[in-house]
């Protein structure tokens, strides 16, 4: 598994423990969420550093809108920490 497909695994894992405490859904994402897991896909797959893609909170350019952005904070700061128990 090369470092972008592990970075996409990664987040869909944390938008589902986000969504699954936010939105109530079990096993499947929300409208949202889902919605925002597919932006998320597409701004990796842009990324013009490829395999050498820093984290996003050490990247110079930030690729995310800045709505977008946001909910990826949110997402990351309460699964972020909730994924070391799993």
């Amino acid at each position: 598994m090369d470092h972008l497909e592990r970075e996409f695994l990664t987040m869909s894992r944390m938008v589902g423990i986000y969504c699954r405490a936010h939105h109530d859904t079990k096993g499947t994402l929300c409208e949202a969420c889902a919605r925002f897991l597919d932006y998320a896909e597409v701004r990796l797959d842009k990324c013009p550093y490829g395999e050498d893609k820093p984290t996003c909170s050490n990247c110079p350019i930030h690729c995310y809108k800045p709505d977008q952005r946001e909910l990826a904070k949110r997402i990351m700061r309460y699964a972020g920490p909730r994924m070391l128990l799993r």
